[in-house]
């Protein structure tokens, strides 16, 4: 099988790339990036494109599984009406060009509460990307949504490391235990496994259903 990865140096999207990489059932990896990525592998193939104009390379998204990894944050962005063209635009865009060339099964990582009446502007815009995914003609669509990833990333984000410490305490009390961080590892692994399970229609994995095998 042929994978496609869009985020594929962020923290699930580069542990996606070397599980990948080791499966015998996937013969390439093509990751789409904004800048070269350092990610050497027989298997991979790193392609730098412009989000901004990704119809220039639809003939990329052609192949098997469709990854789709990308996110940021309003600070990193700049400002929300940025956030949401990483966030939505972008990853509709890339999935509509994945599904008119006939990608059979595409992979999103959502978040839990995702929803598009969300007082959280965050929130609000994955459960737009999910709903506008959904509509989308792919034979299968998968759609993880994990908490607060923990894990080492390139890129600094302080309230997340503060989260990444007192969460899994907090998260110990009564009730709370739904809203546990989760290493982005476990949410690679995860997705990993079902791209290579047969399967059809449209499906997602809550937080528990990612601590699970």
């Amino acid at each position: 099988m042929k994978a496609i990865i869009i985020g594929a140096t962020g923290l699930i999207g580069s542990e996606l790339v070397e599980l990948l990489a080791k499966e015998s059932a996937i013969d390439e990896i093509i990751t789409l990036t904004r800048r070269n990525a350092p990610i050497r592998h027989p298997k991979v193939r790193n392609e730098i494109v412009d989000f901004e104009h990704l119809t220039d390379y639809a003939d990329l998204f052609r192949g098997d599984l469709l990854f789709s990894c990308l996110g940021t944050t309003k600070k990193q962005a700049g400002s929300l009406e940025q956030q949401h063209k990483v966030d939505v635009e972008y990853q509709y865009q890339a999935a509509k060009l994945a599904a008119d060339n006939g990608v059979s099964h595409y992979l999103l990582v959502s978040s839990s509460g995702a929803n598009t009446k969300s007082g959280n502007a965050y929130l609000q815009m994955k459960g737009e990307l999910e709903q506008e995914i959904l509509s989308l003609s792919f034979a299968r669509t998968s759609i993880f949504r994990p908490s607060l990833l923990l894990g080492e990333r390139g890129d600094s984000r302080p309230a997340e490391k503060i989260g990444a410490i007192l969460l899994p305490w907090i998260c110990r009390l009564p009730g709370l235990q739904r809203f546990r961080p989760i290493e982005g590892a476990q949410v690679a692994a995860k997705m990993v496994r079902e791209s290579l399970k047969e399967g059809k229609g449209q499906e997602t994995f809550t937080l528990d259903e990612l601590f699970s095998n």
